[in-house]
């Protein structure tokens, strides 16, 4: 159990961090800026909020991915 809750926060911290380098791509040149900017405005939640939309959509993606596979299995069973 314990495994599979870290994989699935690797995924989700690997879907953040990649977000949030497309987004801002000021985040590689200057990171104290953009931390800066960010605590000025103070919206800290919705990095994690995007995250958890894109973790969300590719869970969806990787459910049907699943179901799909073991109806094909099933079927060469039979």
């Amino acid at each position: 159990m314990i495994k599979i809750i870290s994989t699935e926060l690797a995924y989700f911290f690997t879907i953040l961090v990649v977000l949030a380098l497309l987004f801002h791509g000021d985040l590689l040149t200057s990171p104290l800026e953009r931390l800066d900017r960010m605590g000025q405005t103070g919206n800290y939640a919705h990095p994690f909020i995007w995250a958890a939309v894109v973790y969300f959509l590719i869970g969806i993606v990787r459910l049907i991915v699943k179901g799909v596979h073991a109806i094909k299995n099933r079927k060469k069973k039979d």
